[in-house]
């Protein structure tokens, strides 16, 4: 629920709601059909539904009579009011009902209710309808003005009440006084921990609004207490904007309050929105500024660079180290090892410490982050780095320029690599080395450092190509997968190659692979052997598990496969969709289960509520709990479970009930658009789970949105609350709705909420977008204030301050020092939503920087840049090694510049080795031309990872002879077939004649892309043979290509041997006149040709003969 902003229209029926004149009952109850003393004592005795009593009736019948209703009436009163609008007489109806029930009666009741408050549906208008009767009723206890009394009646009775929008002004209405309103603070605050964010909120917005509307004792300052933060905030302060606190009080009051003890105590143990702490910090080290080591541990963190400029080498160590330990690294930002505002204050505090002896540098701890790579190469000598190495190799979160730079200083002035002593001993610098140095580096050099403890933690942050060099070393010096798989450690596991992970004839270690993360194709190398020699599933680990193949499964038997399947459920394995067929197949060969709760939960997505033994509703409750990544959007899968959803659940209009979208879970993220303009705003919760949406339901989202009529309101009443509650819908909105919300909100969310978002920096740059001027003015120059200095490259909303004229003008005129700050902190700075012409002024500056290319260090940064580079550019490039070209390729760019860098590469003399073939991958290995294919080595494409599936058939053909030559050591192996998987699509018919002998038991999605020529030479008993459990899939093929081509080619009666249902054969008797052509190197449809013509004169004389014999 957003929060909502008070306004004198809306005040108005809260004069009713919550007035405190006394009632009238005569006056009130005049009009109201009396109910008996036996119609309350048959509610009490449940003999009466308590819905067939009015409100009215009940607060207007005697107050005797109310006392013998049960403790959990008010739960039951609840419920009926909740389905029904609320009228003028319901407030006064309210306070003359509870003025009537025992004190003592109505907490135990309004205790009972508040632990089940959940299960009541309340509308805001009920809830402070009977806030406010119960308010008025607390009021009259006796000693209410004491925590003892008062106390108990919010925790226990009142507290699902409370957190409501329109709380303050309702307790402004009813002239709350401030030390009534300080009691309720406290109390509210002895339960902040156990209120929802939501509910947080909701309270604050009360609170803020009760403080700050006109009337006597405005914002209830006293001048005998500057605890004011503390006493009418306390853990709320959590929720409140620089605005807020300006609203509170002018600069010298508020500055006031920030260095009251009790408030310093307080905000240092809260969560401040990154803004207010901030200003908060602000507050306190203006002058007179308040002594550094007073300043909480998290306040810290938000120090202006100001505020540290003039202390003592003494006060700035101790400083430094405090900073050190006290701030969060990496809070979200993107590439970045220290928030923009921590790494300007660690800069400038290391500035003051002109000293870089190594014990200086030894006692900066995580403030060494602070270290500018400028100062490194220029002011720190060679000697100090090496002394001072054992220290800096601790520190966590360094940058690759950070790293690069000190590990180039230490080689260059002659610190050598010679043992794995020398190289461990770079800790997390080891990042720092390059990839022609790791090769350089004896593979003995590397065991002996992975070995020693401590330094395999530090490989983890390695860029991919730099692991897999580690990797290559350790593999070349070990000549089993057992003992390679002991000596990697898990932060390289997944860097493996699958080839090097197939044991053969050797026993596999449980515990070493149990300990170690492998992914799915990894874990299926050695799964097979695993199953068959371990006796209890249990034992295995999930990362095992995972490796699930249907040919390890086909061995084992159905009654181990059913235990398999019920470990993976306790283990909460997840398995791809073939895997899931396969093992569907599997646990259904002796019958349906009955105790499908025991499997796997994404089985169920293959199943209908037909085949589940318990009803429909926990049916579809468990489907929409499971992985629905395993269905493709687009699979039809996906709407059918939703059309059985719906008939389950009796839904036959558009309207989606709140309970409904509870079960449908990730269902709702089908409904069409239909269903979400019909239900409003109720669904956009569960849809706020949704990973994407068609553009029908981007469109029903924005309408439901705009129209104002849903919980947030209307955007022009958002906050940077409501903004953050609706983050996951910022990129559906569109300029429309976008240019509805306040700017204020929209800077307000992007300062305090937008890194801790899930959206991606170009998302963010739609939003920045907006907050940008309409019309740019051509710029005169760069104003003083826009200067790019490194604070204002330390503003991660540096991109809201320039217009593209003012940033191109500005880095015009970037000064020398800041210009190589801005090339250092390069990926920091492209990590901020700059909008697209922003984009193009920073690659413009680049390009006119580096006209002969870019250094490594810009390549791996260059991905927000991708639109402005042109393939030309690309041609010029310094593409030197297969660790740049994997920089690079890992931007994600376009077709025709990864074509370009490619062809760059190999330009450059360079071998599409194991590291250029994993950087280019299955995203890019399409565009490799034949002379490239032709030139890769098989030795390196077994080290590689692979899947040409959507490749041309040239292609397909190509890679499979190349990888049928990588694995021919293998091919006997039962892991062979998971090998050579990605590249069947090229294989011959022979070779799959060969494997049709092997139990593979292939899915029916990998046999309908195999090369056409080859699947129509394959016979009926052949395909079996490939198919294994798989072959009854068949049947739903039967009707497309290429399974329709390949039946009419068979023999029925060799079709119905299969007993899987097949038709379309060629029946006896019956000559089959139609002769394929295939193309050798096309994966285009298949094309016929009929030799009729010249069959024509034996089939006149075949057909005379049979008339003549009839």
């Amino acid at each position: 629920m957003s929060e909502l902003h008070f306004n004198p229209v809306s005040f108005l029926p809260l004069l009713v709601q919550c007035s405190s004149s006394p009632v009238n009952e005569s006056a009130v109850c005049a009009s109201v059909p009396s109910a008996s003393q036996e119609q309350l004592l048959e509610v009490a005795r449940g003999q009466r539904s308590p819905c067939s009593l009015s409100f009215g009736q009940l607060a207007c019948a005697q107050g005797p009579w109310l006392q013998d209703l049960q403790d959990d009436f008010l739960l039951s009163l609840f419920s009926c009011l909740a389905s029904k609008p609320s009228t003028a007489l319901d407030p006064e109806y309210s306070i003359l009902f509870f003025s009537k029930y025992d004190a003592r009666k109505l907490l135990a009741s309004l205790s009972l209710f508040s632990q089940q408050f959940p299960q009541v549906a309340l509308s805001q208008e009920w809830s402070l309808v009977l806030l406010s009767g119960l308010w008025e009723r607390m009021l009259r206890e006796p000693g209410v003005g004491s925590p003892a009394v008062l106390l108990p009646w919010l925790r226990q009775g009142l507290l699902p009440l409370l957190p409501h929008p329109r709380l303050g002004p309702c307790l402004r209405a009813k002239r709350v006084s401030c030390q009534m309103f300080q009691l309720l603070v406290a109390a509210l605050d002895g339960v902040y921990s156990q209120l929802s964010v939501e509910e947080q909120r909701n309270l604050y917005s009360g609170i803020k609004q009760f403080l700050t509307q006109p009337g006597p004792g405005q914002s209830c300052h006293s001048p005998n207490s500057t605890a004011w933060f503390r006493n009418f905030l306390g853990s709320f302060l959590e929720h409140a904007t620089v605005e807020d606190l300006q609203l509170f009080g002018d600069e010298a009051t508020l500055q006031k309050f920030a260095r009251d003890p009790e408030n310093v105590e307080l905000v240092g143990n809260l969560t401040l929105l990154r803004e207010t702490a901030q200003y908060y910090t602000l507050l306190l080290t203006s002058a007179p500024a308040l002594p550094l080591a007073s300043l909480p541990d998290r306040l810290l963190c938000y120090l202006s660079p100001g505020a540290v400029a003039n202390l003592s080498r003494e006060e700035a160590l101790g400083v430094a180290q405090r900073l050190g330990r006290s701030c969060p690294w990496s809070r979200g930002m993107p590439g970045a090892s220290l928030a923009p505002q921590e790494l300007q204050v660690a800069s400038s505090l290391l500035r003051s410490l002109d000293d870089s002896s190594p014990a200086m540098l030894a006692a900066l701890g995580q403030a060494a982050l602070g270290l500018s790579v400028s100062r490194i190469q220029e002011n720190i000598p060679e000697e100090h780095l090496e002394a001072a190495l054992p220290a800096l190799g601790r520190v966590q979160g360094w940058r690759a320029e950070q790293a690069r730079a000190v590990v180039n200083k230490l080689l260059s002035s002659g610190y050598q690599i010679l043992d794995g002593q020398s190289l461990a001993q770079l800790g997390t610098l080891v990042g720092g080395l390059n990839s022609s140095t790791l090769w350089s580096l004896s593979p003995e050099v590397v065991l002996e450092a992975l070995q020693l403890p401590g330094f395999a933690q530090h490989v983890d942050t390695l860029p991919s190509a730099l692991k897999r060099i580690l990797v290559e070393k350790v593999s070349s010096r070990v000549g089993h997968p057992a003992e390679l798989v002991k000596l990697i450690p898990s932060a390289l596991a997944s860097s493996i190659p699958k080839s090097l992970l197939v044991f053969g004839e050797e026993k596999p270690n449980l515990q070493d692979l149990n300990s170690k993360p492998w992914s799915r194709e990894q874990a299926a190398m050695f799964f097979s052997d695993v199953v068959k020699a371990e006796p209890d599933f249990n034992r295995l680990s999930q990362s095992v598990l995972q490796g699930f193949t249907c040919a390890a499964a086909s061995t084992v038997g159905a009654e181990r496969v059913q235990e398999l399947a019920r470990v993976m459920r306790k283990k909460k394995v997840r398995l791809g969709q073939d895997q899931l067929s396969c093992l569907l197949r599997m646990v259904t060969l002796q019958g349906t289960p009955q105790d499908w709760d025991t499997y796997p939960q994404d089985l169920l997505l293959f199943l209908s509520p037909s085949d589940y033994a318990g009803n429909c509703s926990q049916f579809f409750t468990n489907v929409g709990k499971a992985n629905e990544d395993v269905l493709p959007r687009e699979a039809p899968q996906r709407q059918q479970l939703l059309l059985e959803a719906l008939e389950c659940l009796g839904v036959s209009g558009t309207q989606i009930s709140k309970g409904n979208a509870e079960i449908l879970g990730w269902l709702v993220c089908e409904l069409g658009e239909e269903y979400i303009r019909s239900s409003g705003g109720s669904l956009l919760k569960d849809l706020s789970q949704c990973g994407s949406f068609l553009p029908e339901q981007e469109e029903a989202i924005r309408d439901v949105l705009s129209s104002g009529n849903t919980t947030f309101g209307p955007p022009a009443a958002w906050s940077a609350f409501t903004l953050s509650e609706l983050s996951r819908f910022i990129p559906v909105l569109g300029p429309s709705i976008l240019q509805q919300i306040p700017k204020k909100a929209l800077t307000t969310w992007l300062r305090n909420f937008a890194w801790d978002s899930h959206l991606s920096r170009e998302e963010l740059a739609t939003v920045v977008g907006e907050l940008l001027p309409r019309r740019h003015k051509r710029a005169e120059g760069c104003p003083a204030e826009l200067e790019i200095t490194e604070a204002m490259m330390n503003n991660d909303l540096m991109n809201v301050a320039y217009t593209p004229e003012q940033l191109r003008a500005c880095l015009r005129n970037i000064s020398k020092e800041n210009q190589l700050y801005l090339e250092s902190h390069l990926s920091d700075v492209l990590a901020y939503p700059f909008s697209n012409p922003q984009l193009a002024v920073l690659k413009d500056y680049l390009h006119e920087r580096y006209p002969d290319g870019y250094p490594d260090s810009v390549l791996s940064a260059m991905g927000p840049l991708l639109p402005w580079l042109s393939p030309e550019e690309i041609s010029s490039w310094r593409m030197s090694s297969a660790a740049t070209l994997a920089a690079f390729l890992g931007t994600r760019p376009p077709d025709s510049l990864a074509s370009a860098a490619i062809k760059r590469y190999l330009e450059l003399g360079n071998a599409l080795n194991a590291t250029a073939l994993d950087a280019i991958g299955t995203t890019y290995v399409c565009l490799l031309n034949a002379t490239q294919l032709k030139a890769i080595d098989p030795s390196s494409l077994k080290l590689a990872s692979l899947d040409p599936s959507a490749c041309s058939q040239e292609t397909k053909n190509l890679l499979y002879q190349k990888a049928k030559e990588a694995f021919s050591d293998q091919h006997r192996l039962p892991a062979y077939y998971e090998l050579i998987l990605p590249y069947l699509g090229g294989a011959p018919a022979a070779d799959l004649k060969v494997l049709s002998k092997d139990d593979v038991n292939m899915n029916v999605s990998t046999f309908v892309t195999l090369r056409r020529d080859s699947l129509m030479l394959l016979t009926p008993r052949e395909v079996q043979g490939l198919l294994g459990v798989h072959l009854p899939e068949l049947a739903q093929w039967q009707s497309r290509a290429p399974v329709r081509n390949w039946l009419a080619r068979q023999k029925q009666s060799e079709l119905d041997k299969l007993q899987v249902g097949l038709t379309g054969g060629v029946q006896e008797g019956y000559i089959n006149l139609v002769t394929p052509k295939f193309p050798e190197t096309s994966s285009a449809p298949l094309g016929s040709m009929a030799t009729v013509f010249h069959l024509l004169p034996a089939l006149l004389l075949s057909f005379l003969t049979v008339s003549i014999l009839s």
